[in-house]
Parts: structure tokens; sequence; C-alpha cells
């Protein structure tokens, strides 16, 4: 037992925290970007309503996400997909895509 009776916290070094950079895309093509430490939980969330800016504007679509151990590297990822050269990398993207056939 560890301190004041209770068991020893579990060792989860190897069970480090994921955080996801994520842009999804609804009908009229409107995209917004996030991130999150559950991907699918958050994608809920937004088309049942529970996302203030995302509310009566889905349904919405995962179309892009990127993964990251460290929070402050995934909050700079998001920031940057944002930014005009963030938003000018996406569309890099999705045309990429949607030429590939």
């Amino acid at each position: 037992m560890g301190a004041k009776g209770r068991p020893p916290k579990a060792d989860r070094s190897d069970k480090k925290m994921k955080y996801y950079v994520y842009v999804i895309k609804n009908e009229n093509n409107q995209l917004y970007k996030g991130w999150t430490t559950n991907l699918e939980k958050r994608i809920y969330y937004h088309n049942q309503g529970l996302s203030n800016y995302t509310k009566n504007r889905g349904p919405w679509k995962l179309v892009y996400y990127e993964m990251y151990n460290n929070k402050n590297e995934a909050i700079k990822r998001e920031k940057f997909l944002k930014s005009g050269k963030g938003r000018e990398f996406l569309k890099k993207i999705f045309s990429e895509r949607s030429s590939d056939g």
C-alpha cells in the first residue's frame, strides 16, 4: 500500500497521452479546426450540438487529423491551421485528395 493506505499510483509511462489536431467539415463546406485528447468523443460532441461554435451547423465529418504526444505542440499546430498559411496547407491537402480519384 502507498501513502495513507491507498494503493500506489499506476505506472502510466507506457500510456502517454495523445493529442489530436483535427479538421471537420459540414455539408456547407465550412471547416472547423480544433484539438482534443479523444477524437471519437469530440466528433460525437460536435454532432450532438454540445460545442458552441459547431452547434446547429452540422452534421460534421472528420476530414483531417494529426496526432501529437505533446499538448503544446498540438495547440501550436491548431493555431497554424487557423492561420492563412495553415488554410493554404489544408487547401493543398484537400485538392491533392480530390485529384487522386
